[in-house]
């Protein structure tokens, strides 16, 4: 495990159930009107995590839980509203704005990168790319359910 994913993982780990399963973290970026704010995106079994981080990477704020059942529309900039598209749209580009609304009225709009490619390292790399794929896998579990 590399530093970045020790904390990341760290953020997260202690919101997670009994049972419950990380599968992968990844940094993002919580774009709202008059800020932005980094967030480590965490997929588990069971849901989407999304806790707001200081640049110290130490949580900050009331975390946003998204399972499956509460998820009311997901896109990511450039693939639509699909279900069917927006996994592999997550996994397919180097970097994605991805907007979630749950059926609560919750918006969330993140940017996040793949960390792959050239400039893969300075994006998170291998955490980073195996967290995004968590992340797609989670919609993709999604919308089969």
């Amino acid at each position: 495990m590399d530093e970045l994913e020790a904390k990341l993982r760290g953020a997260v780990e202690q919101l997670l159930g009994d049972g419950e399963r990380l599968e992968g973290v990844c940094v993002a970026t919580q774009v709202g009107l008059f800020k932005g704010r980094m967030v480590v995106l965490a997929a588990t079994d069971r849901r989407l995590l999304a806790q707001g981080m200081t640049r110290r990477f130490e949580p900050d704020g009331a975390p946003v839980s998204i399972a499956p059942e509460e998820l009311e529309s997901a896109s990511v900039e450039g693939a639509g509203g699909g279900w069917a598209d927006l996994g592999a749209a997550v996994m397919d580009h180097a970097a994605v704005t991805l907007k979630l609304r749950t059926a609560a009225g919750e918006k969330l709009k993140l940017m996040l990168m793949r960390g792959t490619g050239p400039l893969g390292r300075l994006g998170g790399g291998e955490t980073q790319r195996s967290g995004v794929e968590a992340v797609g896998r989670f919609f993709e579990r999604a919308a089969a359910s």
